[in-house]
């Protein structure tokens, strides 16, 4: 059984909403609602929106969890010192099956996060906005709102904003490979690791963070350190947003202020009372047992200290009728099937610990343990990015968290419960191809000279692959919007220049034409003098 969320499933909210806002009104808050909602926003000196996003302890909500003043000065330090605007980037690629927050706020709330991505880019002194999603219903909202500010990649703007599109993958969404897809280059980390604040796209200073920071960024703008603080922990405060999936029966994202019990957010989702366990932090995150969960408050100290991780927010229970081993490996082969390919660790480290889990489940005994131990022990830390390590993370934490399922595996004949499939992942197929947006254009190929060279499939995988006798076999849809790019330089690169792209018999329509203010408005700008 496979279970994948909708785009946008049901929302709910503990206490006061703050995020979700509105959501009891509309479905989506386009400008004149959001407005109406949340009210004006003015723009803030850079020093003061740093010393706003420290007090309120604002960190990435995407799953690093990093400081954003921290890093909000270290871009602006970058851009003094180089003489360089500095790129705003909103991290809304949301590639991991289990996860669904940020989605939310793209098509229900998208101008609450642009509201932060602006005050940050006025306060750095910002030109260019750029908005990385990965779906479809992401990609249309967000589109929509910057037509509805007037904004645009049209030269002459004082800020000019584009939506780039990534794959539905999970190392898509890190910081590297966002940064890369918007430099025009494939959506995957680029094996080495830079500082985007000191280099990111197009060698500018980048502020890259995840949609709902931005929109914790623009609440706090408007509340003030003071009344934001009311709510939650003291250490932590504000809201989380959670996205509730696994064995439950109202999969859902929840907007809880931290402290909250961790249980009662699983009541709510209708999880099992006492599960066998509970994924924190998703698919590169950790297992706590059911006394755990009966424990924990949503926070980052307390899933830690429970041996959990909050990571971007997923939670994902598994009652006691499946086989946690077996749970476990799908997720490993996932996992392994997400590779990059560019580093030994995750290319055949990876699908090797994926193995050797399988070999565990099916009585490969204590050598098969053993072995597997070794193996991603040998993945931690060697990676070119951070999949390995968290993939190895989930792994590790399998072998900790099910000990008596995992002897019984090992020493007898299995623990008598079948894999039933809880733990959601994407279907198999064309999925980004079917999702996207289409251009209308398509790719063709002219026999008469094609030689099979292969490069084509290299460059736009998604589109063409290789056929049992190596020539290109193209996918029956039209190029998406976001693969244009590869697809023209496929066309581009092919030695026989047998590849071609065929026009659509009409342009395909414009979005509706945007209404209200363009931007925050004028302020001084941070660095100061960047105006």
């Amino acid at each position: 059984m496979n279970l994948p969320l909708p785009d946008v499933p049901e929302v709910r909210v503990v206490g006061l909403p703050q995020l979700t806002t509105g959501f009891d009104l509309v479905e989506r808050l386009d400008l004149a609602m959001h407005l109406k909602v949340h009210g004006p926003l003015e723009p803030m000196p850079g020093e003061r929106l740093a010393e706003l996003a420290e007090t309120i302890s604002l960190r990435g909500r995407g799953g690093a969890g990093f400081p954003f003043g921290k890093k909000l000065r270290a871009v602006a330090k970058a851009s003094i010192r180089r003489g360089v605007r500095p790129v705003v980037v909103i991290n809304g690629s949301e590639g991991e099956p289990a996860c669904r927050k940020d989605t939310v706020l793209l098509n229900r709330a998208p101008h609450l996060i642009l509201d932060g991505a602006l005050l940050a880019a006025e306060a750095l002194g910002a030109r260019t906005l750029i908005v990385a999603v990965t779906r479809n219903s992401t990609e249309i909202s967000i589109r929509s709102a910057l037509a509805e500010r007037g904004l645009s990649d049209r030269r002459g703007q004082q800020l000019r904003a584009r939506v780039v599109r990534t794959p539905e993958r999970m190392v898509s969404g890190e910081a590297s490979a966002v940064i890369r897809a918007a430099g025009g280059g494939p959506a995957l980390p680029p094996g080495r690791r830079e500082r985007a604040a000191e280099s990111g796209i197009a060698g500018a200073p980048t502020l890259l963070s995840n949609a709902e920071t931005y929109a914790q960024l623009a609440v706090a703008a408007r509340t003030g350190a003071r009344r934001y603080g009311h709510t939650g922990l003291p250490d932590e405060p504000g809201t989380v947003l959670l996205t509730v999936s696994g064995a439950v029966s109202r999969p859902m994202v929840i907007e809880v202020p931290t402290g909250v019990p961790l249980r009662y957010v699983l009541q709510l989702a209708d999880a099992p009372p006492l599960p066998q366990g509970v994924l924190t932090g998703g698919y590169h995150g950790t297992w706590i047992d059911a006394m755990a969960s009966h424990d924990a408050v949503v926070s980052r100290a307390s899933l830690a200290a429970a041996g959990g991780a909050l990571g971007a927010g997923a939670i994902l229970p598994i009652g006691p009728e499946t086989c946690p081993i077996g749970e476990s490996l799908r997720i490993a082969n996932w996992l392994a099937a997400e590779t990059a390919g560019q580093c030994g660790p995750c290319k055949l480290g990876l699908p090797a610990a994926a193995g050797g889990l399988s070999d565990v489940l099916n009585g490969g005994g204590p050598a098969a343990l053993e072995a597997l131990r070794e193996v991603t022990q040998a993945v931690k830390g060697r990676g070119a990015c951070k999949h390995p390590d968290g993939s190895a993370r989930f792994l590790t934490s399998t072998l900790s968290a099910f000990t008596d399922d995992l002897a019984a595996h090992v020493l007898g004949g299995g623990c008598g419960r079948e894999t039933l499939g809880v733990l959601p992942l994407p279907t198999p197929g064309y999925q980004d191809v079917e999702e996207s947006i289409p251009s209308g254009e398509r790719l063709a190929v002219d026999w008469t000279l094609c030689k099979g060279h292969g490069l084509c499939a290299d460059i736009v995988p998604e589109l063409i692959r290789l056929g049992p006798d190596g020539y290109p076999a193209l996918a029956d849809a039209a190029v998406p919007m976001h693969l244009r790019g590869r697809a023209q330089r496929a066309v581009r690169r092919c030695p026989a220049l047998a590849l071609r792209i065929e026009q659509p018999p009409a342009e395909r329509p414009a979005l509706p034409p945007g209404v209200g203010r363009k931007a925050l408005g004028s302020g001084r700008s941070w660095p100061a003098g960047r105006n």
